[in-house]
């Protein structure tokens, strides 16, 4: 069993010095560090390679919980995985131990009300979709091209015009043309 540090800062300007130190006292035998790293991207090099590189009775370490994950779903999905793999996980900041039965519990709790952020999200998002849509108002990109120009595009086709030279005449792309005319 080892406990296994990650450090991550955002910017190169930024400094792990604190984030190391913590994880020293904490008793971290290595670290992996992502520095100048957006917490945004799912992909980070050295977080991609401790998980890789922990085992069944490990632990991974970190200063604060937002080190970890790009979004509390992300985190969440990645505590899920260090679960299953039967490693433990510790936050100091939080005080979070998920290798105790009261850290297990009160991850339980950050995920269920994290479920619930989403299912909320979700409602609201869907509700604010029928009240457009009873207001006549359509999601979407706007059309580049309405019907009359579209009929005036296979018009200017049908008289043997490229492609390229209809665009150009109704200031669209080229791929515009192509899909006015498929439909």
């Amino acid at each position: 069993m080892a406990n296994i540090g990650y450090i991550r800062v955002s910017t190169p300007e930024q400094t792990p010095a604190l984030q190391s130190d913590a994880l020293a006292t904490a008793g971290v035998t290595k670290t992996y560090s992502d520095l100048g790293v957006s917490g945004s991207l799912a992909s980070r090099p050295q977080l991609d390679a401790l998980l890789e590189y922990v085992r069944d009775g490990d632990v991974v370490v970190v200063w604060k919980l937002d080190r970890l994950g790009r979004n509390t779903r992300h985190t969440l999905t990645l505590l899920a995985t260090l679960a299953e793999r039967g490693v433990g996980f510790r936050s100091l900041t939080e005080g979070l131990d998920s290798t105790g039965p009261m850290g297990r519990a009160m991850i339980t709790i950050i995920a269920a009300f994290a479920e619930l952020e989403r299912d909320m999200i979700r409602e609201r998002t869907v509700a604010g979709l029928a009240a457009a849509k009873a207001r006549g108002r359509v999601g979407g990109r706007p059309r580049a091209l309405s019907s009359a120009k579209i009929e005036f595009a296979k018009m200017l086709r049908l008289e043997g015009h490229g492609a390229q030279a209809i665009a150009d005449e109704l200031g669209v792309s080229r791929a515009s043309i192509y899909r006015a005319l498929a439909g």
